[in-house]
């Protein structure tokens, strides 16, 4: 049996988030009634010119530069021309042959290097929405159209055949998600269309240069949804290739239900499209004064912060990194919570577990509206400090969610305050072990747990009061002289 490489491309678009569409000044604010958000423009009627969204430019521009790519100084758009109910124009104003970006790259966390073929803008498409057509003749379902998706600035992200697995095409789809959210053109959420994946897919003979016949896949709206659907994809092709069949190069949707994908219809070609200039909007040059311009807004990006992180003074390991990365208001607030004073790795600790726990049930911008990073660095410098323990700061922290107090306020109206004088502790640590002589014994046995279990009761006796290392010291040596 031959054994077989998948070969994965991934073409991504991401909506980008002007407050107005690509060729005219309708709004793209999601959620509006169905087709409200529509004029003569974006609906192709006649008569009517596009203008060109100067802030859509200057986004995409900016996202090829962060993908490391050539900057175009000469870029056109193009009709882009097909059929279909949701194009009123029967084309697309697109780019073809000289986009913004090329030849750029991204680095994977797990190591594998992605080449960007390009990165280019178009305009995007309505919405169809398919309802059931109960009592009409014929039965079937009915085809509604909104249009208020038409026109938006959709910027397209092309990879080369480099992903390997799908799980690594899941992986890269998450990169460019914190990618553009980082650079703030895009919120990137796929529930809401705002970042869409077809994926093209082909498997060869290992050792094979040449590619095989290429399937592409529509319909992914999740990362797992992604990884499923190449996964079944890589299944159906390898038993095709057994059977020495060659896969029918095509279109597929994938169904979520299912986990499978259908044949959609057969894979169009440069040439089914048409292309040819936009004669409504001339050719546009970006001078390097410009260029250098907008390359200077870009903020740091998720690999540069992943890295910073591990080195010093933040030293934290990968995993944590990643953690506080992987959204960038989350690595902000960890930088002012450590630029208070605060120990990185406890920082990073607090904000990983406790704080993030909190987001299940409330906002970003709400929490830090209770706990502002100050305010949790004071936390953690009470924890360091010796005045309050782990355990204590576990009541302290939602206490300070919960009423908007400081943590040095709930410590003193609590009485929470870490008991860590040796010997206001000793006489209570001589009661419990005295009052075990099961786990005295055993502990002269060589039972370690033993020691564990006289420490807990102490814990237990203070109410999580007993500073830790103390009562540990206070038992081995009241222990020792038995």
């Amino acid at each position: 049996m031959p054994d077989f490489e998948t070969v994965i491309g991934l073409e991504v678009h991401v909506e980008l988030a002007t407050a107005s569409k690509l060729f005219c000044g309708c709004p793209t604010k999601f959620g509006a009634p169905p087709n409200t958000h529509v004029c003569p423009v974006c609906l192709g009627l006649p008569g009517v010119l596009p203008v060109l969204n100067r802030q859509a430019l200057e986004w995409s521009v900016m996202t090829g530069i962060a993908l490391g790519c050539a900057i175009s100084p000469r870029f056109k758009f193009d009709r882009k021309h097909y059929y279909y109910p949701d194009l009123p124009k029967n084309f697309q104003i697109s780019q073809y042959d000289i986009p913004f970006a090329l030849n750029g790259h991204l680095d994977l966390p797990s190591g594998r290097k992605v080449g960007i073929t390009r990165v280019h803008l178009e305009e995007d498409a309505g919405k169809l929405i398919h309802e059931g057509a109960a009592g009409q003749i014929g039965g079937g379902t009915a085809a509604l159209v909104d249009y208020n998706r038409t026109g938006i600035p959709l910027m397209e992200i092309v990879s080369e055949p480099d992903i390997r697995q799908p799980a690594e095409a899941a992986e890269y789809l998450k990169e460019i998600q914190k990618i553009v959210r980082y650079l703030r053109v895009s919120d990137g959420n796929m529930d809401e269309g705002s970042l869409r994946c077809d994926a093209n897919i082909s498997l060869r003979v290992m050792g094979e240069t040449k590619l095989g016949a290429k399937v592409e896949i529509k319909n992914m709206n999740s990362f797992r949804g992604v990884e499923r659907a190449l996964e079944h994809e890589v299944i159906r092709q390898r038993e095709l290739l057994l059977a020495g069949k060659v896969p029918a190069m095509e279109t597929r949707l994938f169904d979520e239900e299912s986990g499978e994908t259908r044949s959609m219809r057969g894979k169009e070609q440069a040439h089914d499209y048409r292309y040819f200039p936009e004669p409504d909007l001339t050719p546009f040059t970006m001078s390097p004064e410009r260029l250098e311009e907008i390359r200077k807004r870009i903020p740091e990006l998720p690999a540069e912060r992943l890295k910073k992180f591990q080195d010093a003074p933040f030293s934290l390991s990968e995993y944590d990194a990643q953690v506080l990365t992987a959204d960038q208001k989350v690595g902000d607030y960890f930088e002012k919570v450590v630029a208070n004073k605060a120990s990185p790795k406890l920082a990073s600790n607090w904000i990983t577990t406790e704080f993030l726990a909190l987001l299940k049930d409330s906002t970003l911008d709400a929490l830090v509206a209770k706990v502002s990073p100050e305010e949790m660095a004071k936390m953690i410098i009470l924890i360091e400090n010796g005045t309050i323990s782990g355990k204590i700061a576990k009541t302290v922290f939602p206490e300070m969610v919960k009423t908007g107090k400081t943590a040095e306020a709930i410590v003193k109206e609590q009485g929470l305050t870490q008991i860590a004088d040796e010997g206001s502790l000793r006489t209570e640590v001589e009661k419990i072990v005295a009052a075990n002589p099961k786990s005295i014994a055993d502990y002269k046995a060589g039972k370690q747990q033993a020691l564990g279990f006289l420490i807990g009761q102490v814990m237990k006796a203070t109410q999580g009061k007993a500073n830790p290392g103390i009562a540990n010291k206070l038992v081995k040596e009241i222990l020792e002289k038995l």
